[in-house]
């Protein structure tokens, strides 16, 4: 049993190469792996899989409990001096559980983490995930009663008898929202674990698990909804510094060098300077710039280090050293995914691994303070349009969509002969377009949908409808709704994934300290007045920044972590994405549907709209598919010289 887990654990050694454990409980039919990337107790201590100091418990354990000290400050209150083995987090956790009980130790936890947890006394195995989904968790069925779990799918292809399915309703998704939305996977009978939850699974009844959940967003922001903030501008500022502070000053534990990535926005500079406020040292931190100065940050990101007195290092891409990741990419993501922004945000972290193996970011202040552009542009329309009559609202989207987006292009775009070019806009279609479908719609929902989903009109999947994501929520203002479908769905589905990929990739621990829970539940409390002012975002949370940072440095327009990707589709990509978007090849892959592909293609191709969006995650499906068919045959080698009895995979330590 324990072969099979270390043929397994080869497969996801990025995660952690520091260290590696077996452990087996034969009788039960229960076997862990386990890879280390050691942050805290660098020691032998610090090994896993490790037991509980009853020996009840057996842990493995991906990623960082941050109050954990205080936790320990609290046990011994209750218990006396306690013998620790060592000082790692791990430790902590299982003796937590031992005090308390699992859901009310895990309540207590402030921090991103995945663990499984087997107690030998119940018979039962525990699937934990962090309330954000910061870390990941799947799991599934093999041979009808095997239970698989683990951190990514990849270390699946090494168990012998698995050859999943594709699931076509996966794909849709993936289409439409440029990442498979949890508990969906790309394979059938394997799911993510929902964040904020316990799977638990009874010996001798794997095949269904009992779910606990221990936070519940819809819950937290409801509550938050009852018992609003009402004290002054200054005071909320206070109060939000406060827990800023306390979030940047626990994510800075570390017995490793630490650093933080820096764009120049106002989140990375919110957490760069609270960060360097409780640090004696330059604070490391990192940027990456790219060649073509539209989407380059690093000029801003400079001077914000500057200012601050950091030790910063940056790195200015040029565009052959980002097209050299994209053959990477697959074996990455272990899944399809297909955020452009990926490729950035591995070369910040292959940058940052250089000098550190601990990375902060700013992920999670959009989506709580109110800073996409969507929030404020979709909140004046619903409310200037969503009550006129449907008669206007349609005659208006048919007029629109009447004249084809490329049309619209030659006639206001950026080359247009009939307009003075101040009033020229860059690809106006695809804006009118999508301006005429948020006309349709009746419901906040639907609006948000309408905004982040792609091939609405045009569906590329044979026989697959895309399937209503099921979101509980009693919000009725359409921005309020927007920002909580971005935190469950965009952050966790797409954002945090992004992240955790691309930094494991070269084995760096990335910490996202605005997505601490606290924070999280005191934005919600927040009116929107305090997030989105004068038609801009994240309104507080730049009071805390102009503080310690003068205004001009971060007062710029958002740009976001993107790439020039429609350029580089018609330039140096382009003979690999036809090669993928062959006609041929995208009839192989039988539930696409090639006619819908080719013609996005073709109109990307001569430049008469951009197609990026839509064109993005489809080769990431064709790459990710002839990726895991050259994966399968060194992975089936692997897998023939293990053992085929083990039912569980490591979740490796971060």
């Amino acid at each position: 049993m324990c072969a099979v887990a270390r043929t397994m654990n080869l497969e996801i050694s990025h995660r952690g190469p520091d260290d590696a454990g077996e452990w087996a409980d034969p009788a039960a039919g229960v076997s862990f792996g386990f890879r280390r990337l050691s942050i805290i107790d660098l020691s032998e201590a610090g090994h896993q899989p490790m037991p509980s100091a009853s020996g009840r418990y057996m842990i493995i354990y991906n990623g960082e409990v941050y109050n954990f000290r205080r936790i320990v400050a609290e046990l011994e209150a209750l218990r006396g001096p306690i013998e620790w083995r060592g000082h790692s987090d791990s430790e902590v956790i299982l003796a937590a559980v031992e005090q308390w009980g699992l859901v009310d130790a895990v309540r207590r936890f402030i921090g991103m983490f995945s663990f499984a947890l087997w107690d030998r006394k119940e018979r039962e195995l525990h699937l934990v995930r962090d309330r954000v989904g910061v870390k990941p968790l799947y799991y599934g069925w093999v041979n009808h009663d095997e239970l698989l779990f683990g951190s990514e799918l990849k270390a699946f292809d090494a168990y012998p008898g698995f050859s999943p399915e594709v699931d076509q309703q996966a794909v849709a998704a993936l289409l439409a929202y440029a990442c498979i939305p949890a508990p969906q996977t790309i394979y059938r009978r394997f799911h993510k674990l929902k964040s904020g939850a316990i799977a638990t699974f009874r010996a001798g009844t794997l095949t269904e698990p009992t779910i606990t959940t221990y936070w519940d967003a819809g819950e937290v922001v409801a509550n938050a909804r009852k018992r609003m903030f009402e004290g002054s501008d200054q005071e909320a500022t206070e109060q939000l510094e406060t827990l800023l502070m306390d979030a940047v000053g626990l994510r800075m534990v570390s017995d490793v060098p630490l650093g933080v990535f820096l764009s120049g926005g106002i989140d990375s500079s919110v957490v760069t300077t609270l960060m360097q406020r409780q640090s004696a040292v330059p604070v490391k931190t990192f940027s990456i710039g790219l060649a073509e100065r539209e989407w380059d940050e690093a000029e801003s990101a400079a001077a914000v280090a500057k200012h601050l007195g950091t030790d910063h290092t940056s790195l200015t891409v040029t565009p052959r050293e980002a097209l050299d990741i994209v053959p990477l990419i697959p074996g990455m993501f272990a899944e399809p995914f297909a955020d452009s922004s990926q490729i950035p945000t591995y070369l910040v972290s292959k940058l940052a691994r250089k000098s550190v193996t601990v990375a902060l970011s700013g992920d999670g202040g959009d989506e709580l303070f109110g800073g996409y552009n969507r929030y404020f542009l979709a909140g004046r329309l619903w409310r200037k349009t969503h009550r006129l009559p449907g008669f206007a609202k349609k005659i208006t989207a048919g007029a629109i969509n009447s004249i084809s987006p490329d049309r619209w292009n030659r006639m206001w775009g950026a080359a247009s002969p009939l307009l003075p070019k101040l009033y020229r806009q860059r690809q106006p279609g695809e804006k009118l377009i999508k301006f005429a479908r948020m006309l349709g719609a009746q419901t906040p929902e639907q609006l948000y949908e309408t905004l982040v989903t792609f091939w609405r009109d045009e569906p590329v999947v044979r026989g697959t409808s895309l399937a209503a994501r099921q979101v509980r929520s009693e919000l009725t203002d359409p921005v309020d709704y927007m920002m909580f479908l971005d935190m469950l769905t965009y952050m966790q589905d797409d954002i945090l994934v992004k992240v955790d990929r691309a930094s494991m990739a070269v084995s760096l621990e990335a910490r996202e300290p605005l997505l601490d829970h606290r924070l999280i539940e005191f934005a919600w409390s927040l009116p929107q007045s305090m997030k989105i002012r004068n038609g801009e975002g994240k309104w507080l949370l730049k009071q805390v920044l102009y503080r310690h940072v003068p205004r001009e440095l971060v007062d710029r327009p958002k740009m976001g972590f993107s790439i020039p990707l429609d350029l580089w589709l018609r330039g140096p990509l382009r003979d690999w994405a036809e090669s993928l978007l062959d006609e041929r090849r995208l009839r192989e892959t039988l539930f696409l549907d090639p006619a819908p592909i080719r013609r996005a293609w073709s109109e990307h191709l001569s430049g008469r709209r951009n197609r990026q969006y839509e064109l993005w995650p489809v080769l990431m499906l064709q790459a990710w598919l002839e990726s895991t068919q050259l994966r399968a045959s060194t992975t089936r080698q692997r897998a023939s010289a293990a053992s085929a009895h083990a039912v569980a995979e490591a979740v490796p330590r971060a």
